[in-house]
């Protein structure tokens, strides 16, 4: 699969802040991958080096097969990563019109992407006359004017209402089912969930998780358990392999599975080890379990 963007050992620096903390992913073509992350991990900064606005402290970025100029790559890729920003008193249609010449681009895609994203009927209104989700739609259809192979989104459907966050989310599924690429960045677990295919999770700037988003959902899950002698439960549980994550929640210990185990056999292994359950339970860990477990255990 072609290769879009590459990111090798990024960081940026602030001063005393690392915001982006030797970063490494892939982005394939045909794919819609979500950067998530709680706000302030470092989403935005890392959007704004490989668009060339923010200047990385170390590291390297290549777009498509590394031979490519960024500037050059550039001209291949759309990108919103602020606020909407056209001129109020012109209309949807000249805006766009406006913006092909900017990239130098011709204007007969104007009405085709106003289309996409639901606005045709309103291509003769003024921009001031736009409510915010309007206007999200008008910015993700200046971004496709030049066709590009890759759409980069920085928290699209932000401050939107639930029907603006609706209709975002349902152009960005049309617009990968065409063929782009694309990479958004959200604080929103259910947004990633929903939209993307593929994940990379940081916090602090620093990488947790990279990889298909199934994949992250098929975990091995966890067990509750209980017994009147926790603190030999929990030592025991400790020195398996099998077990990763050990807390104590609600007076139960909540043990996270490396490796597939049935109730069955651990009820077994624990009577073997002379250790009587009061209660077992295995439950699947839903992918906002594993989100707040990877992003609460680094401090």
């Amino acid at each position: 699969m072609e290769t879009i963007l590459t990111l090798k050992n990024l960081t940026k620096r602030f001063g005393s802040i690392t915001a982006v903390n030797d970063l490494s992913f892939t982005i394939k073509k045909g794919n819609v991958y979500g950067i998530l992350g709680p706000n302030g991990s470092g989403k935005s900064t890392t959007l704004g080096i490989v668009l060339n606005v923010v200047n990385r402290t170390s590291g390297d970025f290549t777009w498509f097969d590394g031979s490519t100029s960024t500037h050059e790559a550039l001209k291949k890729v759309g990108a919103i990563i602020e606020r909407p920003n056209f001129y109020p008193y012109m209309t949807a249609a000249q805006n766009l019109k406006l913006v092909c010449q900017i990239k130098d681009v011709p204007t007969d895609k104007i009405e085709e992407k106003l289309e996409l994203v639901g606005l045709l009927d309103r291509k003769d209104s003024k921009f001031r006359t736009f409510s915010l989700g309007m206007k999200q739609r008008l910015a993700i259809a200046s971004a496709l004017l030049n066709d590009p192979e890759i759409l980069i989104l920085d928290e699209p459907t932000n401050g939107l209402d639930p029907q603006g966050i609706h209709q975002i989310r349902e152009i960005i599924k049309v617009i990968a089912s065409q063929g782009t690429t694309i990479l958004l960045a959200s604080h929103l677990l259910d947004e990633v969930e929903k939209v993307c295919s593929h994940v990379v999770i940081i916090r602090k700037g620093v990488k947790l998780y990279s990889g298909p988003v199934d994949e992250m959902n098929a975990s091995h899950g966890f067990f509750e358990l209980n017994s009147n002698q926790n603190s030999i439960l929990k030592k025991w549980l400790s020195e398996q392999s099998t077990f990763g994550n050990i807390k104590e929640e609600d007076g139960k210990l909540i043990a996270f599975l490396n490796n597939e185990l049935d109730a069955e056999s651990l009820n077994k292994q624990l009577y073997d080890a002379g250790i009587t359950l009061t209660h077992l339970v295995k439950r699947k860990e839903s992918l906002e379990e594993q989100f707040l477990q990877l992003t609460n255990n680094l401090n």
